[in-house]
């Protein structure tokens, strides 16, 4: 009983450090959050007269009642339409390329993967005029189906890098015994391969959800009425139209943010467990 107490004692002292800088991380991660919290339930008057760091003297919701009356459900509303669209897309498209590359063999695999991999590297902004110009030959030009195309796009090789060395991971005998009770390759694939890959998919969702919700060079370029504007560019808006109403600008800061925040806690598990897998069978 003496030895085990003795050798737990130094483990739990080797924690201290680790403590430490998951707190010291806290701050640094909830800080600027806090900030905007608290600015934002100030009014205008109180932020100009006190302090930046200061309570508020009367907690106000007052500035959320502003932003959620001004139009801010069109931007919701566009932004959700944006990211459901283009993330359910891209993760089928992704999950359906990155199958035949992770498990079929044949004489194009390896150039495909190269391709791929090698898009990774192109830089999104010299597409700007190219896809703006195809946007408005599409006759989609100041609307949120011109932003979907680009979103899938750009953000489509590193979901099938990441779901390829995912895929390939799973066991090749739970494809082979499907085989043999008669599935297909479509059926392998839906039936077996997919629902297995769920924790990877759930990782992508959420990174890509992330990318997605605060594009703005492509919503800036494409769009050009509020009814086709998105979140990142109603902070842009805002920013134009109250420059000295800093605490209003927070409370649309807050609110942007919030539904992120909230799919990141729900999603936190699956983040995690994709993660790891694909750390052990990287």
């Amino acid at each position: 009983m003496g030895n085990q107490g003795k050798s737990s004692k130094p483990a739990s002292i080797l924690w201290v450090p680790v403590w430490l800088f998951a707190l010291v991380w806290l701050l640094i991660a909830g800080g600027p959050f806090y900030y905007l919290l608290l600015m934002s339930l100030k009014s205008q008057g109180e932020f100009l007269s006190g302090s930046l760091f200061d309570l508020p003297k009367v907690f106000s919701l007052q500035n959320y009642g502003k932003v959620l009356t001004g139009g801010f459900h069109s931007y919701f509303i566009n932004s959700v339409l944006t990211l459901g669209i283009s993330l359910t897309v891209l993760l089928l498209a992704s999950a359906c390329a990155a199958y035949p590359l992770s498990r079929m063999q044949f004489k194009l695999n390896r150039p495909i993967f190269g391709m791929i991999v090698a898009a990774m590297s192109i830089p999104i902004h010299i597409t700007l005029i190219p896809v703006f110009v195809m946007s408005i030959k599409l006759n989609i030009y100041d609307n949120i189906l011109a932003l979907i195309g680009p979103n899938i796009a750009f953000n489509l090789p590193i979901s099938v890098f990441i779901l390829t060395s995912f895929m390939q991971g799973i066991s090749k005998e739970i494809e082979e015994a499907a085989e043999i009770d008669g599935c297909g390759k479509f059926a392998a694939f839906f039936k077996v391969i997919f629902p297995l890959s769920k924790s990877g998919l759930a990782t992508l969702g959420i990174y890509n959800g992330v990318v997605i919700w605060n594009e703005f060079s492509f919503a800036m370029v494409l769009t050009q009425t509020q009814r086709s504007y998105t979140l990142p560019l109603a902070v842009w808006e805002y920013q134009g139209q109250y420059t000295m109403n800093i605490p209003l600008i927070m409370a649309l800061l807050i609110l942007s943010s919030l539904p992120i925040i909230l799919l990141y806690v729900f999603g936190q598990d699956k983040l995690v467990k994709g993660m790891m897998a694909g750390a052990v069978k990287g």
